[in-house]
């Protein structure tokens, strides 16, 4: 009995003994000392520089003749002869025949008039002489004169109120505007070039039969055109007449120089765009060429350029101060295709000049200048 109890407390020592033990060396143990590694995000910068950049509105359209003439007949014949071949690209110089209509019935015509009214005058001349001595003079030069072949001269002006009643009273002022309306119609038979250009559009063929009002062809000036573009109703106060304006071909390797000469009012109510009408010469333009243009509508003073994709919802960027990214707010003046006007950072401020994936305000970034 007295032996089971000694071991009964050797074994609540032993027990009391491992548990002080187990106690002394977990106190002696030091807890491991966790390390959080921060990632530092290497960035592209640059330096804001405010300045005074031009807006320019970028737009385009075809290319039309400044001096552009649809020929149209205004009587009825056959057509004859021109002083050239009637076909497209053919080149005529100012006052060469474009296209003649056979006119003999309409000039016979005119013959036969004509020498009815000289008729008149030479039996005028005997009433002239005893009853308007002091007329006389100036009546017979003016039939002496007279060819039935020639466009009718001004007849003579009446010295006095008298002679002006017995002259209207021969009905001689009545056969006389009756052939100056038929002279002037006898011009519409021959059409001339009213300026050096080419014919571009050509309907018609020699032996045609034409009529009235039928369509014969186009006519250009190949030396100067227009270009219309359609500006935004928002820049079309600030476009003014006589501004230069840059223009470039499709592929943008031929730059030309325009002139804006006109500014329509009315505004399209589909686009809200306003027509603007742009003048420009030189070689190697022709009508309907498909030009870009360049419009300087105005200056914007205190403004940084920047690329679109650096704007966080289109108003803030991530300036890096110190090595933090921190998201800052500007003012959008302007948007252009690829990038943006942008006010409001002071100069030597320093900004991302490459987006990087997953910024974030506050971020760890290591500078370096682009």
């Amino acid at each position: 009995m007295i032996r089971k109890s000694i071991i009964a407390v050797l074994a609540i020592a032993a027990l009391i003994g491992a548990f002080y033990f187990y106690q002394k060396l977990s106190n002696q143990k030091t807890a491991p000392r966790g390390t959080v590694e921060q990632k530092v995000t290497q960035v592209f910068t640059q330096t804001i520089k405010n300045e005074s950049l031009p807006i320019n509105v970028k737009t385009s359209g075809n290319l039309m003749a400044r001096n552009r003439m649809q020929l149209f007949a205004e009587v009825s014949g056959v057509f004859e002869h021109s002083d050239k071949s009637f076909k497209p690209g053919i080149y005529f110089a100012e006052g060469e025949t474009l296209l003649r209509i056979n006119n003999e019935e309409q000039a016979l015509s005119l013959k036969s008039q004509r020498s009815t009214l000289y008729n008149q005058l030479v039996l005028m001349l005997p009433d002239l002489r005893f009853d308007y001595q002091e007329s006389l003079p100036h009546w017979e030069k003016y039939i002496s004169t007279f060819d039935v072949n020639q466009t009718l001269q001004p007849l003579p002006e009446p010295i006095n109120e008298k002679e002006k009643l017995y002259v209207v009273s021969k009905n001689i002022y009545t056969q006389y505007y009756n052939i100056k309306n038929q002279e002037e119609r006898y011009s519409k038979y021959v059409i001339t070039a009213p300026y050096n250009g080419i014919l571009t559009e050509a309907l018609v063929d020699p032996g045609t039969l034409i009529r009235t009002g039928q369509q014969l062809g186009t006519f250009i000036s190949p030396y100067t055109y227009e270009l219309e573009v359609a500006v935004n109703t928002s820049y079309s106060d600030l476009l003014k007449t006589g501004t230069e304006v840059k223009l470039y071909n499709v592929d943008r390797t031929k730059t030309y120089t325009g002139k804006v000469i006109r500014i329509n009012s009315t505004v399209d109510p589909g686009s809200q765009t306003i027509p603007v009408f742009i003048q420009v010469r030189g070689d190697g333009l022709k009508e309907g060429m498909y030009l870009e243009a360049d419009l300087e509508a105005k200056q914007e003073s205190n403004v940084f350029e920047i690329d679109r994709k650096l704007l966080i919802n289109n108003n803030s960027v991530y300036q890096v101060q110190d090595t933090v990214l921190k998201l800052v707010p500007v003012e959008t003046v302007y948007f252009k295709e690829k990038t943006a006007l942008i006010r409001g950072l002071a100069d030597g401020t320093k900004v991302l000049s490459k987006s990087i994936p997953g910024a974030y305000e506050g971020m760890l970034v290591k500078e370096i200048t682009d």
